[in-house]
Order: structure tokens, then sequence, then C-alpha cells
């Protein structure tokens, strides 16, 4: 690290509630759904100062085998429904939707978004995420129709005609995704144009963040793969004519908290075994191995039999590579470490990337930061809705005796909260 002046973290907000890594067992889970719950988080992490909140989204229940796994549970009011109400209850804190670029449209998706902006006074961010899933697109007309190599393409000309949208001139575009004239039916928004955020971490969503985005949500959370990850993406902004400061990489990530470092790691313990239980150790394995697994003791050893490619058993889930590939993998790993089914899902599913008492935590934020391996994080708890009361109240403190965040606003908007430059038109 050089003399140079200290960098500031980024913080953000996840509302959990998308997948098994919510722990709805603990007495103070409380709903996905209810207003009071997005607002109990939205006002913590604007009490903390947070560059914004994050809201994830979900198109269709997954399904395994036919039956949607209650542990799973992605239903929730659409996202950005859900942050113009929260605007309306927050004054500073960025209010970020994931919205798909495969199953709307540019104009109506950057009205939507300019709405939102105007309405909350220029903090609006849209997470930009992509489709091939013919499973999710059977509810929409053109369901299933999209190859995966054309996603990218048509997000990267969703984005620029939703910006051309946003500088309020006429639009005249024809290209090989959208053939569209007109122009916005809204002033230009306040911040210019909604913050654009993208999560993609193949060579092609590297270079579509390269390229368009503002934020990337990367999931490299330790201090090596976020160096090599925060080099291999600044590089590639010069490209388009972009300062490194000009996207910010924020990965998401977990902590856990105690009073001493043993008692962080023991509760560390005790939420991943809540997060993979017995049946959602199985709806993993069903996820690899692609048949009816019910009958499999999730306490005792990997399946014997090879996956079956191709299966179709799970949908709605994101592929996570070739199947015989991660077995022989999760079998390599299980071995060595003589680990049942459970215990093997645990090891190689966790997430938990900050573990230790509020001191620890705060210089772990700290260093990354400081040495090139993240902007800052999106924060993701395991708790709906109270999962960052405690961050809040104890890490947050830490991080401002640091001189390494907030301890007010400086600005309104969510580029000013960040440092973004206002876009000029296009």
């Amino acid at each position: 690290m050089t003399d140079r002046p200290l960098k500031q973290i980024h913080l953000a907000a996840h509302f959990p509630g998308v997948n098994n890594t919510t722990v709805w067992t603990d007495p103070a889970s409380r709903s996905q759904t209810e207003f009071a719950s997005f607002r109990h988080l939205a006002e913590t992490a604007e009490r903390g100062r947070f560059d914004f909140f994050f809201l994830a989204e979900g198109l269709r229940l997954r399904e395994v085998n036919g039956l949607i796994h209650d542990l799973d549970v992605v239903g929730r009011p659409e996202s950005i429904t859900v942050l113009n109400a929260l605007a309306a209850v927050t004054t500073h804190l960025g209010l970020a939707a994931t919205v798909n670029a495969t199953f709307n449209e540019p104009y109506e998706l950057a009205r939507r978004l300019a709405s939102l902006d105007h309405l909350s006074g220029g903090r609006a961010a849209w997470n930009v995420v992509t489709s091939s899933d013919a499973f999710t697109g059977e509810n929409f007309r053109r369901g299933g129709y999209l190859d995966r190599a054309d996603r990218y393409t048509r997000a990267a000309e969703f984005v620029q005609l939703a910006r051309e949208f946003w500088d309020g001139e006429s639009v005249r575009h024809s290209g090989p995704q959208f053939d569209v004239e007109g122009r916005l039916s809204l002033p230009r928004p306040p911040q210019g144009h909604p913050v654009v955020i993208q999560a993609g971490d193949s060579d092609e969503g590297r270079e579509f963040a390269a390229a368009a985005a503002d934020i990337i949500f990367s999931r490299h959370s330790t201090l090596a793969e976020g160096q090599a990850f925060h080099a291999d993406v600044k590089r590639r902004l010069a490209a388009y004519g972009r300062k490194p400061d000009e996207l910010k990489i924020m990965p998401g990530v977990t902590y856990v908290l105690g009073d001493t470092e043993e008692e962080a790691v023991e509760r560390a313990a005790e939420i991943r075994r809540a997060q993979v239980g017995p049946q959602t150790t199985i709806n993993f394995l069903e996820q690899i191995w692609g048949v009816d697994l019910s009958d499999h003791d999730p306490d005792g050893p990997l399946p014997a039999a090879d996956p079956v490619v191709d299966s179709t058993l799970v949908q709605g889930r994101t592929r996570l590579g070739d199947p015989l590939e991660i077995a022989a993998r999760w079998r390599a790993v299980a071995a060595a470490k003589n680990l049942s089914s459970r215990e093997l899902v645990i090891e190689v599913t966790g997430r938990q990337s900050f573990i230790g008492t509020p001191t620890t935590v705060a210089a772990q934020l700290d260093s990354h930061v400081q040495n090139d391996a993240a902007d800052g994080f999106i924060l993701v708890p395991h708790l709906t809705p109270g999962g960052l009361d405690d961050f809040v109240d104890q890490v947050v403190p830490l991080l401002q005796e640091r001189g390494v965040f907030r301890t007010e606003y400086t600005g309104t908007t969510l580029r000013e909260h960040l440092g973004l430059p206002v876009p000029g038109r296009r």
C-alpha cells in the first residue's frame, strides 16, 4: 500500500429473502413481502449512512422435480414498486432495483426508472440482469427465445437505448434487438442517468461492466481473488475512455459478529447449519446430479452414481458449470475432509466472508478496500429484516473512527454518494 489518501468505503444493504441463506427458523425472522420489513432494513441502512439499498429479483419460483423448494423463497413484491414506496420514508439512501433486460423493453423500463429517480430526488439505480432460461421465459410471450450468446448483445443495446431516452432527446434506433422511435415522456432524471449496476463475472460480463456499468456486483470476497478481479476490470476501462474511479467494484459479502473471535466462529457455524438443513442439502445435490434424491441420506456420503448431464429436474436456477466436473471436485473435497453430504454442501456453498469481533471485521473490510480488492461491499445479511442492525450499531462507528466511512451524507443523490459524475448528454 502506498502513501495515497485513505480510500473511502462504499456500503450497500441487500434485502435478504430470495434463497436459503436467509435463516427462516430464527425467531426474529419476519415476512419477505410486508412493507414493514423493507422499511426496517432501509431505515437501518440510512441510519448507517449506506450508499444504497439493493433488491434482487426472481421472475419465477424455482422448482425441483416440479415442486417449489419451500425454504428457497423468491416470491415478493416487484422491486421498483417497493423502492417507490421506500422513497417516501427515506431521504438520502440510494434505491437499486434488479430488472431483467431480456423480458422488458427499453422505453418502458427507462420511464419507470426515471420516475423513481424523480420521486426520490436522484436516488435510483438499475441492476441489469439477463436470462436465457426458457423456464423463466414461459411467463412471457417470447418465452425462451433468446440464445445464451445473445444475452449481453441485447443488454448492451438495451442500456444504450435507456440512456438515450433518459437524455430526453428524440430517439431513432434500428438494431439487432430493438427498432424504436420516440422520446421519454418525462424530463431528464435528476442524476442524468440512474446508476447502472451489473453482476456478470464471465469475460463477457466484465467487458459489459467496463463499457456500460457504474457498479459491478462481484462474488470475489477473498483478498487475493478480489485483487485479481479488481485489477482485471479496472484495466478494461481505458478502452472505453473511462477512468478507474468511474466503476465501483462491490462484492456481495456476509459477516458474523461476536464478543470474541471464538464466539463469532461458533455463531457462524450455527448459522451455516441453519442455512443448509437436510432439505436444502438434497436440493443442492439434485441441482448437480439432476436426479430425484429424496431418499438420499443428507448425513451420509455423496451419491455414488454420476450426475445426469442436461437434466431438467431443477428449473429456475443458474447453471453452476459442468455437473461431472463439479461432482468430481465435490467428491475430492469430501474425501479429503471426511465430510457428509450436508457438511460438504456447507463447505462449498459458504459465503461468510467476514467473521470476528466488530474491531476485526472493521479492520478486514478496510484492508480489502485499501489494498484494492474492492471499492466497497454489498452486505447480504442472513436475517429479515434485522440482519444489519448489529453491523450498523457496532461496525460502522469503527469504520468512521478509521476515517474511511462518512459520518454524514454530504450529497443528496446516489451519484454523489458514490463519487460518480453526472453523465453528459449523448
